[in-house]
């Protein structure tokens, strides 16, 4: 028998669907049936047999904010989130099958798919990602200020922003890109690059950002930004927000709090540089325990579970203001 236990434990509810995995690509009508049941459940990636149970309705969540290659899967069922707060981080980049193996075409499939989601939910609600950025003989700072522009071109008027990052070699990452030669930037390639890809930023009228990057890129246009984003929450809501820096992401990360429901090493999109996954076959593992109906993400529970119903406070500020 599954132990429940109930504990108050006070949480922000902004949901990040998800840093760990896309659900979006390859689990959407998971993530749509648990809306439909108004709960699901969370595994701690520190400790397999603590489940937190979420509470999934729209008094529940602030809002969500979905992270992938290929939100395809997700564009009819939109209907479902007419209650939610939402919006997505869509990762667009000019690396080919080499790197992201399971992706479809960038120009004839991709690029078509963000702007129909553009239309469909709004500009300010798809940011562009063009990360991680890395150089190596085949994908030179040339290449991604071309491949830069030309997606930039194509997104102009479908989306506000665009967020870019510089990799960060993992233990994961650098076994997983050991092949690809990878060279280190210096600081003075970075800021010429980040530079180059400001003026084309700005010339298709697209604010560009980093994420959790140390360097400082004023100097170049570029201001550090947030990818799960407070003042862009609260325009999206129309509520201010009490929440603080999100303490369990890196320093330099300026995401304000929240409740991650992914599950790693089940992102099926095989990107050579992704920290989420640690080696092919434990994902085909993994997902082979996928079940649509399941309350978790790849996987049952089970009779040495803990399982505690997550109690959560909302962020949203109701008192009136006058000034601001």
């Amino acid at each position: 028998m599954v132990k429940f236990v109930i504990m108050r434990i006070q949480t922000e509810m902004i949901l990040s669907a998800s840093r760990r995995t896309d659900i979006p690509n390859y689990y959407s009508e998971w993530f749509i049936n648990r809306v439909r049941e108004g709960f699901l459940y969370v595994r701690n990636p520190m400790n397999a047999r603590q489940i937190s149970r979420i509470d999934l309705s729209p008094e529940a969540v602030d809002c969500i904010v979905f992270w992938t290659k290929n939100p395809a899967q997700m564009i009819d069922k939109l209907g479902y989130l007419r209650d939610y707060t939402y919006y997505f981080q869509f990762t667009l980049t000019g690396y080919g099958k080499d790197i992201e193996p399971h992706l479809p075409d960038k120009r004839e499939e991709l690029i078509p798919i963000f702007r129909k989601l553009s239309e469909k939910t709004g500009k300010e609600k798809v940011i562009w990602r063009y990360d991680p950025i890395f150089i190596n003989k085949r994908y030179t700072a040339e290449y991604h200020l071309k491949a830069f522009e030309e997606i930039a071109d194509k997104l102009s008027g479908y989306t506000e922003k665009v967020i870019i990052s510089f990799v960060n070699l993992y233990a994961k990452t650098q076994r997983n890109m050991r092949q690809l030669d990878i060279r280190q930037m210096t600081n003075e390639e970075i800021v010429s690059l980040a530079e180059k890809m400001a003026q084309i930023a700005s010339r298709c009228n697209l604010i560009i950002e980093t994420c959790a990057e140390k360097i400082n890129l004023e100097q170049a246009g570029i201001r550090h930004g947030s990818c799960i984003d407070k003042k862009l929450i609260e325009r999206l809501s129309g509520c201010k927000l009490r929440g603080e820096k999100d303490r369990n992401q890196r320093q330099e990360c300026g995401c304000i709090e929240s409740v991650d429901i992914g599950a790693y090493d089940t992102c099926l999109n095989g990107c050579k540089y992704c920290y989420a996954n640690y080696n092919d076959d434990m994902v085909k593992e993994k997902v082979k325990l996928y079940d649509e109906k399941s309350p978790l993400l790849c996987g049952y529970t089970t009779a040495d579970d803990r399982i505690t119903d997550r109690k959560v406070r909302s962020l949203k500020d109701m008192q009136m203001v006058f000034f601001d």
